[in-house]
């Protein structure tokens, strides 16, 4: 898939101050792209938009909170 057209967002919970942050692409058809921020060159990993959801809804529920 071709990547120079991705639209790349930060968590607005993400600063600058190189720690560990994630880049989302979602304006891609057919797929979420997910890049590491502090090596935007580097590779990206691609997922089907429902699976997507279904990750970030599981995340909102706290599924993968290490104190539930």
């Amino acid at each position: 898939m071709e990547l120079s057209v991705a639209v790349w967002r930060k968590s607005s919970l993400s600063s600058d101050n190189g720690g560990q942050c994630v880049e989302v692409a979602v304006n891609l058809p057919g797929a979420v792209a997910v890049r590491d921020s502090k090596d935007p060159a580097g590779p990206a990993l691609l997922f089907a938009p429902a699976a997507w959801r279904s990750f970030v809804g599981e995340i909102k529920a706290g599924e993968f909170d290490p104190l539930a």
